[in-house]
């Protein structure tokens, strides 16, 4: 990733400075994009309509990675805009994971536009301290006016706008953009309430360390990347304690390929494909059925430690977790056992949104085809296979807000 560009604002630029700084607006192709004087410098304040409390042109829910990259384009376009969180502080979805996470992309792809991740080591994988770190600091350095510790609780279309429903009161809004991301609810198997009370039950969303599981042998369900790296903790905090890693085989993907990262060659190449194109349904269909493959320096690393690699659990015999061993389903005997089984995308807090079979909204290249002025950015699959990460969510946070003010120029 570039550095920072130099048309974005130091790190002590206050908001007032950047909107003087920003370059003119473009859209998705680079053409320039009139907009009209009261978008731009000396700017009416928006009306506030009735049951709202105050009002925004744009307001940006969620100050993760997809939030803060639009909001970086929407500071370039000279927007008004607002980016809500529900936490505290920026970075702090990352703080709350578990302790030892690593990102499994490295330093060079996990930059936002404008402000590459700070590494001496381009190949460094960052720590969940680090990766936090990095998006508070992004949110300081381009004054992106965050408003944390403020949650949304729906959103619906109301008289030709949208009215967000706040922890803070209402806010009414012409254009919204959802950067939720792509981790939202957590799933686990309905058989899961079947296991006996005394396993210790939770969700990797849930889990910190070790020392947070019970004393005894521990199961993690969910063999991709982030199974792979809590199992391998788990077993290398305590050797005695016997650790099984369940899930079917999600594939190997080598950390290093003729002495380079291979996201050197993923980033310029299977990394840029379109969703729609032929190649990327392929990939999509593909992951969605059996999920991401294991990067081998976390395989090699699991194995290392004595981690036991069984099959899939498929359900609950004697009050225990049964796994598929060879040919049998036998149950194990654990104290504890963590869930590494993904999520899901909820948008239900938004009132009437068209989804489709897999509850996404239904959009195009981010924009929700039915409710023109709401968009989404940070999903799996979004528009590439990279849209949801670090290093690829600024494609569709650039289109989304060139077209924010395109729209904005035609209002």
């Amino acid at each position: 990733m570039s550095s920072a560009d130099s048309l974005g604002p130091g790190p002590h630029s206050t908001p007032t400075e950047v909107r003087s700084r920003v370059a003119a607006p473009i859209d998705q192709c680079g053409h320039a994009v009139t907009v009209k004087a009261s978008a731009r410098g000396q700017r009416a304040t928006p009306s506030i309509p009735d049951g709202a409390e105050r009002a925004r042109d744009v307001v940006v829910i969620g100050a993760g990675q997809a939030g803060l990259a639009t909001g970086y384009f929407l500071r370039r376009l000279g927007l008004d805009f607002a980016i809500l969180d529900a936490h505290l502080r920026v970075g702090d979805a990352w703080r709350h994971r578990w302790d030892t996470l690593r990102l499994f992309t490295p330093a060079f792809y996990s930059g936002l536009p404008g402000m590459a991740f700070p590494s001496a080591d381009p190949d460094h994988l960052a720590t969940r301290d680090e990766a936090a770190d990095y998006l508070e600091s992004y949110a300081r350095r381009f004054g992106l006016p965050v408003e944390g510790d403020t949650s949304v609780r729906t959103l619906r279309r109301a008289d030709g706008h949208f009215l967000l429903d706040t922890s803070h009161g209402p806010i009414a809004a012409e254009q919204v953009v959802v950067a939720t991301g792509a981790f939202q609810t957590p799933v686990v198997p309905a058989f899961s309430a079947d296991l006996d009370p005394r396993i210790a039950q939770l969700h990797s969303s849930q889990f910190t360390n070790p020392e947070s599981l019970a004393t005894g042998d521990a199961l993690v369900v969910g063999a991709g990347n982030s199974g792979t790296q809590i199992a391998t903790d788990i077993k290398e905090a305590e050797p005695m304690r016997r650790v099984w890693l369940s899930g079917r085989d999600t594939g190997l993907l080598p950390r290093r390929l003729l002495g380079r990262d291979i996201f050197r060659w993923l980033a310029p190449t299977i990394l840029r494909v379109r969703t729609e194109s032929r190649m990327g349904r392929l990939i999509r269909t593909r992951t969605m059925g059996r999920g991401d493959a294991v990067l081998s320096d976390a395989h090699e690393r699991m194995v290392a430690a004595g981690v036991e690699r069984v099959g899939r659990t498929v359900g609950v015999r004697d009050d225990r977790p049964a796994v598929q061993i060879g040919s049998g389903e036998p149950a194990l005997e654990v104290a504890s056992v963590v869930w590494c089984t993904g999520y899901r995308p909820d948008f239900s807090w938004i009132e009437g949104l068209p989804v489709d079979e897999h509850d996404i909204p239904l959009h195009r290249r981010g924009e929700v085809t039915a409710w023109p002025g709401l968009y989404v950015v940070g999903l799996h699959f979004l528009s590439r296979l990279s849209s949801s990460l670090m290093g690829g969510v600024g494609d569709d946070a650039r289109h989304v807000a060139a077209r924010i003010a395109s729209r904005r120029a035609s209002t």
